[in-house]
């Protein structure tokens, strides 16, 4: 593997088309304002590196970046790339992750809006995230002690598992299919309508108006915190070990609770049936 140390690069295209080549202590900055420096690259090791230009690394096979910091100015950083390792590196440029596949992502720092759009098999672990359309239509996710905190995330996703995660998120989860979330703390508005085969397996959920127009959706020993018209049209089966201020309308399954402030039900098609543990 070729070795690039202590280099500073500005210009179009820097490395265009390397193969089996790695930067060290390297910076991707400077008056020529250049793009694209790994564009059409294959098997790319970046190391210790300062990225500030746009497009760094597209149409890029096997990339290992570690210990790296892509500024706000590094627009795009990854798309169209396959066989993604990124570890203990700062991606603070929107649009950091897009249409890429096979990602493995650990110890970092992620602040990017509309971040890692139709990607597939993503794997993060330990990672901490902000960004707005988080995810959207991405595939294959399994995310480990992720601190997450943003708006409108991982809508349309499919086949993911969330553990041990805190997500700070409204309209969390819409449209999204086959996911379980498990021992995660889960805070936002209106959380996971319209969602399919989604479980939530000893999660404490907080927020208004709470997983609505569900199909296949399951609760397993949940709390849950500012629950109002809860469950609305949902095909459900919850176990909820806290009060509820209201649900309305399940459409079927059963929903069991300690208690709740109110039952709403004003829809003959409601057929949901909620069982009340503590009278």
């Amino acid at each position: 593997m070729q070795l690039i140390e202590k280099k500073t690069f500005d210009e179009e295209r820097a490395l265009y088309g390397a193969r089996n080549v790695k930067v060290l202590d390297c910076a991707f900055d400077g008056p020529a304002d250049g793009e694209s420096a790994f564009k059409e690259c294959r098997q790319v090791e970046a190391e210790n590196c300062y990225f500030n230009l746009r497009y760094p690394f597209w149409h890029v096979q096997g990339v290992k970046i570690t210990g790296s910091e892509m500024t706000p100015l590094c627009r795009a950083a990854l798309w169209y790339a396959d066989d993604i390792e990124i570890r203990d590196t700062k991606m603070h440029g929107i649009k950091a992750l897009r249409e890429c596949r096979d990602i493995r992502m650990e110890k970092c720092d992620i602040i990017s809006p509309e971040f890692g759009w139709f990607s597939h098999e993503i794997q993060m672990q330990d990672c901490t995230a902000e960004s707005e359309y988080c995810m959207l239509r991405a595939t294959g996710l399994e995310m480990k002690n992720l601190r997450f905190k943003g708006k409108y995330s991982f809508q349309y996703i499919e086949n993911a598992v969330f553990e041990d995660c805190i997500l700070d998120t409204k309209d969390a989860f819409w449209h999204a299919k086959n996911v379980v979330v498990k021992n995660c703390v889960v805070k936002g508005e209106y959380l996971a309508w319209y969602c399919e085969n989604v479980t939530f397996d000893h999660c404490r959920i907080s927020g208004t108006q709470p997983l609505c127009y569900c199909k296949g959706l399951k609760l397993i020993d949940c709390e849950m915190e500012g629950a109002d018209f809860a469950f609305e049209k949902s095909e459900v089966e919850a176990t909820v070990t806290t009060p509820v201020i209201s649900i309305k309308n399940p459409a079927s399954g059963r929903i069991t609770v300690p208690a709740v402030g109110e039952i709403i039900r004003d829809d003959a098609d409601s057929k949901g049936e909620i069982l009340i543990t503590e009278q």
